[in-house]
């Protein structure tokens, strides 16, 4: 059997490159005090719902985010980890489906002239239905191109929100200093890192010379400890090997898992997700746990394995942390399962992601999650206990599949959401068109 592994070099498009400006702004004053609709969260997920709003002919919208910008926090944690590519291919992007909007292919080859011979190759291979790589800087000018084309800039604000709070009519949206009310809120919260066990150190803050993946690495650190096998951990490494470092990596698993994508391509399509539609919550958990494991793109095999055969990186396989504490001279001990112990300069945590399910913001008993997951209206996406907020994103994965914490799955989750919304949103005009009439006459 012949394994094909694309080669390292389509992990190194540029960043940073100068696009076409799109006519970008993004509001000064406060949030309003009214909408149509409040969307918490302007990543991927965020820029797709209120895209799609727009098109449905919703146009007051306001997204609250913590960063303000579209997308911004998806960028921020991309060049912190030093990503170029994405993983995900030129068919997943957070454009509108069923309209004629310019697709993120369709940028990219309106944009030939400043991509390298690498990135056009991956464009030709797109277009023949290969997989293919998307440059983060590609897809970075798209959203800009996508916010502005959908006015989606000018209706974010940067803002905490600290609570949602529905009512039978409405939903308020809370923050310092602020407070939105609308019909509809939808919570396009994404994913935050997983945090490591209680029991690896004492206390609750986490040591000085630990921490997690979306936090930049100390320059002076020439032993890096980096813990977890998924795509964090190969930028991570990388980027170290490449500033001369050297890295132990500690893997749980027996051995790296590489695959072109971290999910089985059949969940993007209809009849993948329809594995999911009527089926028991114990064999959806069980589809769910086999297809969130950790993996690595295979363009980081031949790096990794070159580094370890010559000795820049050592990597300990099947071993569990136990223990993470102060060494001498200032370094970090990382204590393994079988008593082994790896010294470094700095340990970092790429541990994995877990799902916001929206308890941190809901009222108690709203969310009811099971398994981490909330329980969710399957044809609308609506939590059952607050029928006027609506999950887009990876709270939705229990519904839609493992797809539904990728950004092609936002798409379908978003079809299903702005679609209800605009639904009811016209069915409240026409009503009070109706009572402003029946009034009228008498």
């Amino acid at each position: 059997m012949i394994t094909f592994v694309p080669e390292p070099h389509l992990l190194d498009s540029p960043r940073g490159r100068d696009w076409l400006p799109a006519p970008y702004s993004t509001p000064t004053a406060p949030p309003p005090a009214e909408a149509d609709v409040v969307i918490v969260g302007a990543g991927p997920a965020g820029l797709a719902v209120a895209s799609a709003l727009w098109h449905l002919g919703v146009r007051d919208v306001a997204l609250l985010d913590r960063e303000g910008r579209p997308c911004g926090r998806f960028f921020d944690r991309v060049d912190v980890l030093g990503q170029r590519v994405l993983r995900s291919p030129y068919e997943h992007h957070p454009g509108v489906e069923g309209y004629r909007d310019c697709e993120l292919l369709d940028f990219a080859r309106l944009h030939w002239s400043r991509l390298t011979p690498v990135e056009r190759r991956e464009i030709r291979m797109a277009q023949a239905g290969h997989r293919s790589v998307v440059p983060v800087d590609v897809f970075e000018a798209y959203c800009e191109h996508v916010a502005s084309l959908h006015h989606v800039d000018r209706r974010t604000w940067r803002a905490s929100v600290r609570e949602v709070r529905p009512t039978a009519d409405g939903v308020t949206v809370r923050g310092d200093g602020f407070a939105v009310t609308a019909p509809y809120t939808v919570l396009c919260l994404g994913e935050e890192r997983r945090p490591a066990p209680f029991d690896w150190w004492d206390g609750e803050a986490t040591p000085r010379n630990v921490s997690y993946w979306d936090e930049p690495v100390p320059q002076d650190a020439q032993r890096l400890v980096v813990i977890g096998s998924g795509l964090s951990a190969a930028h991570l490494i990388t980027n170290a090997l490449n500033d001369g470092k050297r890295v132990h990596w500690v893997l749980r698993a027996p051995q790296e898992r590489y695959q072109c994508a971290d999910v089985n391509a059949s969940f993007f399509r209809a009849e993948g997700r329809a594995r999911f539609d009527g089926t028991s919550w114990e064999d959806r958990r069980i589809l769910m746990g086999g297809q969130r494991r950790a993996s690595v793109m295979f363009e980081f095999r031949p790096l990794l394995q070159r580094a370890e055969a010559d000795g820049r990186l050592t990597v300990h396989r099947g071993r569990s942390v136990t223990a993470v504490a102060p060494g001498r001279a200032g370094r970090a001990a990382v204590r393994l399962s079988g008593g082994a112990e790896v010294i470094g300069d700095h340990v970092v945590l790429a541990l994995g992601t877990t799902v916001s399910n929206g308890e941190q913001l809901l009222p108690r008993g709203i969310p009811s999650p099971r398994d981490g997951w909330p329980d969710l209206d399957e044809r609308t996406l609506a939590y059952r206990n607050a029928p006027r907020v609506f999950a887009v994103g990876a709270a939705a994965g229990m519904v839609l599949g493992p797809a539904a914490r990728n950004i092609d799955g936002h798409r379908v989750a978003t079809a299903r959401v702005a679609t209800a919304v605009a639904a009811r949103l016209e069915a409240s005009a026409g009503l009070r068109r109706t009572e402003d009439r029946v009034a009228a006459r008498v």
